[in-house]
């Protein structure tokens, strides 16, 4: 068999690139909860389409993957990770300068996954909550755990309010309403642990 040219070895690695997005959107849809066709709507495309975005059978435009983003309240860099180190690595490792991140629009929330993806029984994050910034009450199914590492944490677990700073830890569960926020002047930095996963 000839050598691939060059021109064929960029098409493969194209081919390569949007499968990996493809399965990607497919492990977030499903973690978020969301419907083939909630996501569709919000993205304006149809769901024959994004299923076939889904399991990789028609090439998908960065502008469609823009609004693919957007329906899924994450930012497009999700789905570029550099390629850093070898690839038996991927599955276990995850790079300080290699991590995926979420950004919550408009309130000083980032988070970056530490663990290496969201097949897995749980997810570990790395949130950066800007001062005055306040994530709102919400809940999810599962367990969840935190390591506050810098700053002053608020949190409110079922309307209980408690006010933790560097070196303090929690954990409740995801089914009671929660909340967080930084009161104080400079980020604050936790460690989260969820499961299952739930972004």
């Amino acid at each position: 068999m000839p050598p691939k040219s060059r021109t064929d070895a960029k098409r493969d690695q194209q081919a390569g690139d949007d499968a990996a997005v493809g399965g990607q959107i497919r492990e977030l849809r499903k973690v978020k909860g969301m419907t083939l066709q909630q996501v569709a709507d919000a993205a304006e495309i149809s769901v024959g389409y994004l299923s076939l975005i889904e399991r990789n059978q028609t090439k998908l435009p960065i502008g469609v993957l823009k609004k693919i983003s957007s329906a899924m309240g994450i930012h497009i860099g999700w789905f570029f990770q550099v390629d850093d180190g070898p690839s038996h690595e991927r599955e276990v490792v995850v790079r300080s300068n290699n991590r995926r991140k979420l950004s919550f629009m408009g309130i000083g929330i980032e988070e970056e996954l530490l663990s290496p993806n969201l097949s897995g029984p749980l997810e570990m994050l790395l949130s950066t909550i800007e001062p005055g910034a306040d994530s709102g009450d919400y809940s999810h199914d599962g367990v969840e755990a935190g390591y506050v590492m810098s700053g002053v944490l608020d949190l409110w677990v079922s309307g209980q309010h408690y006010r933790l700073e560097q070196g303090d830890s929690f954990t409740f569960k995801s089914t009671e309403t929660h909340r967080c926020g930084n009161p104080g002047n400079t980020p604050t930095k936790v460690i989260w642990v969820i499961t299952p996963p739930h972004y």
